[in-house]
């Protein structure tokens, strides 16, 4: 190859790899960043955070919590110790390279249903949140009602608009996965002797076509920049059909844009897909069983217990969410056990709450411990799905 032919083909390759201007009517431009753009979404994995709009609820209600827990008088999903953690804003975990989200929306269709912290009420104490966002109908954010509320963003649309700002200013990146979970059980329909507690709105057929129009709200009608159901279908029978035979969009086609996954409580995710069967017309995808005509994403949060069944879900096609850690327990232990079952299973989303260490990280009760991917990077070419293809290593962003 003399210089000038040289010369040729290294300009063909520096304008692939640069972002081009496009009207708005033009074809979509697909960027090329080396040979791994020709891998599949499947075929790479990513660190993503767990209840990723979390901020640990103020000391009154945390300390009240912790003397009513140690009365045996709330159930276990309200142990202080596992709610004892924060997370920065959305696009601060983005830029840190977290490439999966995770969102816990609660139906509230009017607005208002969760302005009042009735955990306060308890202490004898104002319930007003005097937050005004809260009595905009739409979806709210938090963890638990009454007790566990302080979120980075207090309404679904507002933190989807966060994500959608941050990938309009980073066209190049890896795919983000956003886990929306549907949530349908309030303190009120779990804690039996106190009237005043919040209730959940359910999730009904109403709601579950506000959430594809809020998301629509901000990402446009024609959901333009977002992964659907139906684009993965393609021509397949089924949505399954589609995962089985590999027809994952590549890399290069994915860049710039988020998959949404609703990953359900209660029988919500039935809500979601009833009358559209594998998900046609669908905004989000659905965590659901292998073997049911909607399966792509598989929820499986056990690496240790679950990991062959990780394994031969991943080879099969579909995409595997695990946890690599659970509450704060490895925080405070710095048990890696965990972790490293789901590295090793190469499950493609890994969800942590700790993907830096926790800030009290060498103080009594607490230790370093971190989840990052081995080698660094934010995603790696998944050994099991990709197999035989262009070896291990980092996926350039």
């Amino acid at each position: 190859m003399n210089r000038y032919t040289y010369l040729l083909i290294s300009c063909l390759l520096f304008s692939f790899s640069c972002k081009k201007e496009r009207s708005a009517n033009a074809a979509p431009v697909y960027f090329y960043n080396g040979p791994t753009d020709s891998l599949k979404v499947n075929q790479m994995s990513i660190v993503a955070s767990h209840n990723s709009y979390h901020q640990k609820t103020d000391s009154i209600i945390f300390d009240f919590l912790t003397t009513l827990y140690a009365a045996n008088l709330l159930p276990s999903q309200y142990n202080p110790a596992e709610l004892d953690y924060t997370h920065p804003a959305l696009a601060l975990q983005l830029n840190q390279g977290i490439r999966g989200l995770e969102l816990d929306v609660w139906n509230d269709p009017t607005g208002g249903h969760y302005y009042y912290r009735e955990g306060y009420a308890l202490k004898g104490l104002p319930a007003a949140s005097n937050i005004d966002a809260l009595n905009q109908p739409g979806f709210k954010i938090l963890h638990i009602p009454d007790f566990d509320f302080n979120p980075t963003n207090y309404t679904f649309k507002d933190a989807i608009t966060e994500i959608k700002q941050w990938s309009d200013a980073h066209p190049n990146h890896l795919p983000v996965f956003i886990n929306v979970e549907t949530e349908v059980a309030a303190p009120g329909d779990q804690i039996s002797g106190i009237s005043e507690l919040t209730k959940a709105i359910p999730f009904d057929a109403t709601a579950a076509d506000n959430l594809d129009m809020e998301v629509k709200s901000v990402f446009g009608n024609n959901l333009d920049g977002i992964i659907t159901p139906d684009q993965v279908r393609g021509n397949y029978a089924s949505l399954e059909q589609a995962v089985l035979a590999g027809n994952w969009p590549k890399l290069a086609q994915a860049r710039g844009k988020v998959f949404f996954i609703v990953n359900a409580d209660g029988n919500s995710g039935d809500v979601y897909m009833t009358g559209h069967p594998s998900l046609q017309g669908r905004a989000m995808f659905v965590y659901t069983d292998p073997g049911t005509p909607e399966a792509a994403f598989v929820l499986m949060n056990d690496p240790v217990g679950s990991f062959t069944s990780i394994q031969k879900a991943v080879s099969k096609g579909y995409i595997v969410r695990t946890m690599s850690d659970e509450s704060t327990t490895q925080a405070r232990t710095g048990d890696y056990t965990k972790m490293n079952a789901a590295f090793g299973g190469w499950a493609q989303i890994v969800s942590t709450d700790y993907y830096t260490p926790d800030a009290r990280a060498g103080t009594p009760g607490w230790t370093n411990y971190q989840v990052r991917l081995p080698g660094g990077g934010v995603a790696r070419i998944d050994s099991i799905a990709a197999v035989g293809q262009l070896g291990l290593g980092a996926i350039k962003e």
